[in-house]
This record gives C-alpha cells, structure tokens and sequence, in this order.
C-alpha cells in the first residue's frame, strides 16, 4: 500500500524600511508585533557598543506600551558575527532562555545585529515549540539586503559554514537604516558585494547603476547605500517568492554565485575575512572565470573588480594565494566542499550575460589559478 502525499503552504511576511523604530512616538514595532504581546529582545554586541543607550531606549519604548506589550527581560545582549555561530553551548542557552521565560509560539523573538546574529538566533528560536515567531531587525547592510531578509537560520559546526541549521521564514523584518550609523568601514561596505552579486545575475540595469555609484559607496553615502540595499532586498525577495525552489531542495542556487570560494576563505581565515568581504572576492574570481567561458566580456569582468576595488574590498588577502604541502591552492578545496553543502552534483551559477544566469558542473582549476595570480597582479600594482 502507499499514500503520496502533496501539499504546498503559503508564507507571508513584510518587510519594512525606516527609521527611528524606538523613538517613543514610532508604533511600527507595535503594529508589526499586534497580537503577539510577549517579547524577547536579543541584541549583537556590536550594535550594544555602538549604541549604548539602545538597551534603555528599548525598555523604555516597551514600557510605555506595557498594557498591550510585555518585554519579558531586560534585552539580551549576546557576541555577534562568527564566535555566536561557532559556539552551540551560546545558542543552547538562548533556547534555554526561551523556554525558562516561558515563550509560546505566539509569542515574538526580536533579534537586532548583523547576519551571523540573526542567523544563530533564528536557528535557536525554531527549535523551541518548532518555530516561535522571529521578528529581524538587521544591523547591517549585507543583513538588511540579504541575510536578514530571507529564510535561513543556522549555525557553524565542525569547521564549516553552515553546516546544521532550518529554513524558517521570520515573522517580520525592520529594516531600521539608523542602525547603519555605528558600523565601521568593514561592515558598512560588506553588504555592496551582495548586491553586485545578485545584480550580475538578475538585473543588469542595477549592476550598471551600482557601477555609477561606487564612488559614493566608497565614501560611505547614506542615500546610494539605502538605494542599494532596497533594490538587493527586492531582488532578494523576488527570488525566494518566484524561483520555485525557496528551500533549496534542488542542486542549483543561483544567489550563490562567488560563494563556493567565499565560504572557503571564510574559514581559511578564522572568519577574520568577513562573509561580505569574502563574497567580493568570489564574485570577482567566477565573473573572471565566466569570461574565460565567453558569457561575459573580459572587459566587464575587470570592471567589476576595479569597482569593488573602489568600494574599498582588498581582493587579495594572504589566504586567497595559500597553497598545500603538494602546491596546489587550499582554496579549491572549497568546490568539494560545496557541492557536499549543495547536494548532489556541483552545479556553479555564473553570469551569462549579465542580467541572467548559465550553470556549470565543474571548473577548470588551472583557469582559476591563473585568475588568481592576475587578481594578484593587479591589486598589488
């Protein structure tokens, strides 16, 4: 006997752009939160150190809503970036926080910082009742444009990146652009690489207008960052909602172009080379390679890397030229690795032309240290 089951289930979720979420006369939180009146709010460091009022100011906001709203705790403040993602005994204990407050799956789980923040503790808040309700709010641009807007949760384990972890949409996303105001150079530049990534394989007149705007970007503008993270966000959604595979089930991930020898360098380094950073250099090595493929043209490839040149990424770091005892990179350990991230066979996005997307199964790894030597070359001349 058998029994084939079917069914397909429908996720909404908002996401806002803005500012000032915790000025006592903004109710966006209230609304966005309306119904699910028990709170628990778990801060990033960094952002706890940038602003150091922010604590307060969240205190003080709930408390002047304490007749529909109740913050169940002071809020949380936790180590953001990678040492959260390494560390199960850090994200444990947040689940065990959540269960000794008594959290039910209506109640909210707010998490404010970057990424890597957001990824641990959406991991954390969908093991507890299977999913309590994950309200981002993203303190970066890399989290605001894409790591924060999507429905990946997980952590770090046995030196790879994101190797356990669930897809669960969050509740809701604040996408609050004060929060950019605290970042350094590093984090405020790291999410421009996310973006030139999904422009060169989605859109072309966004990757020709993040051309234009890289000066700015450089120099850190307020309004071509907010510019760009909108139009990466949109993008971003869009895929998620109309490829038809938001859960990655299948081999191919299209938002994964650059990323294979991302995630490699990531951990290379200790994670001292940030997923942002990281992603800079990936994109700049396949939009190399896929000229060498044909589907673009040299001359774009080398405008693509002397942009994120004057976006400020050093495209080579100690790590990207590091080779074995037998001579060959360490880098391209990273194929294997990632096709036993994907599943199944190793299936590579790359931009063909730019705007869309080809697929391959394989690389040339003498074409890539070739490109790497150049990409070496070039950034040191």
């Amino acid at each position: 006997m058998q029994i084939s089951q079917s069914f397909s289930a429908q996720f909404t979720y908002p996401v806002h752009f803005g500012r000032g979420t915790f000025l006592p006369e903004n109710d966006l939180l209230a609304d966005v939160i309306s119904g699910s009146g028990r709170v628990m709010v778990v801060i990033d460091q960094g952002v706890a150190e940038a602003f150091p009022d922010l604590s307060s100011r969240i205190q003080d906001w709930f408390a002047s809503r304490a007749d529909k709203l109740e913050l169940v705790c002071e809020p949380e403040i936790v180590p953001g970036g990678e040492v959260l993602k390494n560390d199960y005994r850090r994200i444990m204990s947040l689940v065990d926080q959540m269960l000794e407050y008594h959290l039910c799956r209506h109640s909210t789980v707010l998490a404010i910082g970057g990424g890597a923040l957001l990824d641990a503790v959406g991991f954390a808040s969908a093991l507890v009742h299977r999913g309590l309700r994950l309200l981002r709010m993203p303190s970066t641009p890399l989290a605001q444009n894409d790591a924060g807007i999507g429905v990946k949760n997980g952590m770090n384990l046995h030196g790879g990146k994101n190797t356990i972890g669930v897809f669960a949409p969050p509740f809701a996303v604040i996408n609050d652009f004060d929060l950019l105001d605290g970042l350094d150079n590093e984090q405020w530049r790291a999410g421009i690489s996310e973006a030139f990534k999904v422009a060169m394989i989605k859109d072309a007149p966004f990757y020709e207008e993040l051309l234009s705007l890289s000066p700015a970007l450089g120099r850190r503008d307020p309004a071509a960052m907010e510019r760009l993270i909108a139009r990466c966000a949109e993008l971003h959604l869009q895929h998620i909602a109309t490829s038809g595979d938001p859960f990655e089930l299948g081999s191919a991930r299209p938002l994964d172009f650059g990323h294979w020898s991302a995630h490699k360098l990531e951990s290379m380094s200790n994670y001292r080379i940030s997923h942002g950073h990281a992603v800079a250099i990936g994109i700049a090595i396949d939009a190399f390679y896929a000229a060498r493929l044909g589907w673009i043209s040299e001359g774009t490839a080398e405008e693509l890397f002397s942009a994120l040149n004057v976006c400020g990424f050093d495209l080579c770091p100690p790590e990207l030229t590091q080779t074995l005892g037998d001579g060959s990179l360490q880098m391209l350990q990273g194929l294997e690795e990632f096709r036993e991230h994907l599943g199944g066979c190793l299936t590579l996005s790359l931009p063909h032309p730019v705007g869309a997307i080809g697929e391959i199964h394989e690389m040339n790894t003498n074409w890539i240290a070739e490109i790497i030597s150049r990409m070496k070359e070039t950034a040191c001349s």
